[in-house]
């Protein structure tokens, strides 16, 4: 009876010997690997707060209050630039008639910082969004001393009240709407169904006509 106890006991650890060796392998060899984030991930998708949306100029600039831009100009750019035609430059430049014209010149006298009289281009509608936002990220180096305006109604409405003072270049047309653009390239696809011609159809009266 002992004999077959001891055999019994010794299968038993001998089992759980092997086994314990196997957990120990298995795990070293094929370790569980737990992803950093949640989920699968979806290809193509964009990652939430990932970008902002672009913003159309043109939309801006049709919405834009020129009165109100002009109010904002003279109380934020008014200390060191003058905006009537023939003014004289401040610490900054005339801005009268600043749209279109090339970045880094303006009425003789002036000293522009080199970040900009080596700038090249002109002041399109885009680049003066861009430098009313930040002018030492669009002219690296600049003298201006302002920081910029985040809101890009802001920047719209001063953008629009250079334009309706001292003209410039036609301001370019706001984006059509999704609705209008999806219709504009895909067009009216639908066609009539054509009607099944009924064999005989011509052949038959309807009752009591012709009688």
């Amino acid at each position: 009876m002992n004999d077959r106890f001891n055999t019994a006991a010794g299968w038993l650890l001998f089992a759980g010997i092997v086994g314990l060796g196997l957990s120990s392998v298995s795990s070293r060899y094929f370790a569980t690997h737990v992803p950093e984030e949640g989920g699968y991930p979806i290809e193509g998708a964009i990652e939430e707060g990932g970008g902002e949306e672009a913003l159309d100029i043109g939309t801006l600039l049709a919405n834009a209050d020129p009165a109100v831009g002009e109010a904002a100009a003279t109380a934020r750019c008014g200390t060191c630039h003058t905006f009537n035609q023939g003014g004289a430059n401040g610490q900054g430049p005339n801005l009268y008639g600043v749209m279109g014209e090339p970045v880094g010149e303006g009425i003789p006298g002036f000293t522009f910082s080199d970040a900009l009289a080596s700038h090249g281009g002109t002041w399109t509608y885009e680049n003066m969004f861009a430098w009313l936002e930040s002018p030492r990220s669009f002219a690296p180096g600049t003298k201006m001393s302002f920081a910029g305006l985040s809101s890009p109604e802001d920047r719209a409405n001063i953008i629009r009240f250079l334009y309706e003072n001292g003209g410039g270049p036609a301001l370019p047309e706001p984006a059509p709407a999704v609705e209008e653009a999806e219709a504009a390239a895909g067009g009216d696809t639908e066609t009539p169904e054509a009607e099944e011609a009924v064999p005989g159809a011509d052949q038959i009266n309807p009752v009591g006509e012709g009688a």
